[in-house]
C-alpha cells in the first residue's frame, strides 16, 4: 500500500524499513544542519566559523589549530587564516596548552559563548518547552534512547576511513 511503511527487506536502491521514531530522528539530523547555517548567518559568520566555534566549543579535549583544522576537513594553513580571523573578531584566544606548554589551545571566548546561546535562544526555549511536556518517565526513555543514538553515530564516524572510498558504479558495466 502506497505511502504505508515497509515491513519487509530493503530493496537495493530503496530505504531499509524503518520505524516512525527512526524517520523522526532522520528528520532531525537532517534539520541540524540547517540550523548551524541559520545560526551561522544569526552570527553574521561563514558556515566554516561557525563550525569551529562548535567544536572548539564542544571538544572534550583543547584543541589546537592543527587539530581544529583537521576536524573541519581543511589544511593547516587554512586552519591557520581561520583562527586568526576568529580571533580578530573576538571569537576565540589562543592560550598556551593545559598539558603541554610548547602547544597552543585555542579557547572560545566568553563574549562569543554568550552570543551564540543568545542567538540559540529561540530554538531553545522551543526545545525546553517539548521536553516540559514529556512525563517523568517518558523524558528518561528519551534521554537514554538519544544516548544511545549518539554512541551509534560516534561508533559510526570513529569506523569511517580517514579517506574518502573509491565511487561505486551503479547501473550495468558497459564492458
Amino acid at each position: 500500500m502506497e505511502g504505508s511503511p515497509s515491513t519487509g527487506a530493503a530493496g537495493p536502491t530503496g530505504p531499509p524499513p524503518s520505524s516512525e521514531a527512526a524517520r523522526a530522528l532522520r528528520e532531525v539530523l537532517r534539520i541540524a544542519g540547517d540550523t548551524r547555517a541559520a545560526l551561522a548567518r544569526r552570527l553574521g559568520l561563514g558556515a566554516t566559523d561557525a563550525a569551529a566555534i562548535d567544536h572548539l566549543v564542544s571538544s572534550p579535549e583543547p584543541l589546537g589549530p592543527v587539530e581544529l583544522g583537521n576536524r573541519l576537513g581543511i589544511r593547516s594553513a587554512s586552519a591557520t587564516t581561520l583562527v586568526d580571523r576568529l580571533v580578530r573578531a573576538g571569537h576565540v584566544a589562543r592560550a598556551p596548552h593545559p598539558h603541554d606548554r610548547r602547544r597552543l589551545s585555542l579557547q572560545v571566548t566568553e563574549h562569543a559563548v554568550g552570543e551564540v546561546l543568545e542567538a540559540l535562544r529561540p530554538m531553545l526555549v522551543g526545545v525546553d518547552r517539548a521536553v516540559a511536556r514529556l512525563t517523568p518517565e517518558q523524558a528518561e526513555a528519551t534521554a537514554a534512547f538519544l544516548r544511545e543514538v549518539a554512541d551509534v553515530m560516534r561508533d559510526y564516524v570513529a569506523t569511517a576511513p580517514d579517506e574518502p572510498t573509491t565511487t561505486r558504479r551503479t547501473g550495468s558495466d558497459p564492458g
